[in-house]
């Protein structure tokens, strides 16, 4: 058997990657049994066994300050898992490096934690200690000259971890108490209501035909003549970029107003608000 054919058995029996089963032979001197052996005294084995199953549980982790902000998703199995004192503590490292590397996953994996091992290795062996599938999710770094970030965490976990973050980055040169409540609100705002987007322009065109699809599907069997169902069609979608678009959402403070206008009425001349991001686990 060639060492190619070898490397594509251990890799079936072992469930691993190419670069593990490939290192492991080679320490195992081309012996099968000895490498699946290596790969579960590794942990890798059992790790990747691991990766098949479902992990929608888990925390978002915040870190930064109101320069420079991030958000990383780290999912596992159940939300007993989510509470362990030793996933608490890594994903605390991590979301601190992560905020180093402007969430750069591909960075990120491959930079070394306070172990000296790299983030790949201590997420193999964490999988092997838990004994659950744990997979780093999606990451947001906000990072704007001449700017504050504000941030919110709902159901908080424990400290800077939580199951719904937010962070959202003001552009100004103000930096009054008028300024940091409407930053803390809009950033409750945007957890209570989801926007989309900041404004319709830039709303994904895959939602907005999705939609589109759904109102069709809706006025198909109305029995309304094709021009009428087409206006109705319209202001639907419409309906649906206002009610999902941030600058156009009724505020949640006071919903006879929509967040533009509160903008207005603040009088801050340079205020704009560069971006945001939203993430909540299971979402």
């Amino acid at each position: 058997m060639s060492l190619v054919e070898k490397i594509k058995k251990l890799r079936q029996l072992s469930g691993a990657g190419f670069t593990d089963c490939s290192s492991a032979l080679k320490e195992a001197k081309e012996d099968i049994d000895k490498a699946i052996e290596i790969l579960r005294i590794k942990g890798v084995a059992k790790a990747s066994k691991k990766m098949s199953r479902e992990a929608k549980e888990g925390v978002v982790a915040l870190f930064g300050d109101e320069k420079k902000s991030s958000i990383i998703e780290v999912n596992c199995e159940t939300d007993f898992v989510a509470k362990n004192e030793d996933f608490i503590n890594f994903v605390k490292e991590l979301s601190e490096l992560n905020n180093n590397n402007d969430s750069n996953i591909e960075k990120l994996k491959k930079t070394k934690m306070k172990n000296d091992k790299t983030v790949d290795e201590n997420l193999v062996s964490m999988i092997a200690k838990i004994g659950e599938k744990i997979t780093i999710g999606r990451t947001k770094t906000l990072d704007f000259s001449d700017s504050i970030n504000f941030t919110y965490l709902h159901t908080i976990v424990k400290d800077n971890l939580s199951k719904l973050a937010v962070i959202v980055s003001l552009k100004s040169k103000e930096n009054t108490e008028k300024l940091n409540l409407f930053g803390k609100q809009l950033s409750m705002h945007i957890a209570a209501l989801s926007p989309l987007a900041l404004e319709s322009s830039v709303i994904n065109k895959e939602i907005l035909e999705k939609e589109m699809e759904l109102i069709s599907e809706e006025l198909k069997n109305s029995g309304k003549p094709t021009e009428i169902a087409k206006k109705i069609s319209i202001g639907k979608l419409n309906k649906f970029k206002e009610e999902n678009c941030l600058l156009t959402q009724a505020w949640v403070m006071d919903p006879k107003k929509k967040v533009k206008d509160v903008i207005n009425e603040l009088k801050i001349s340079d205020l704009k608000i560069n971006d945001f991001y939203r993430l909540k686990i299971g979402e």
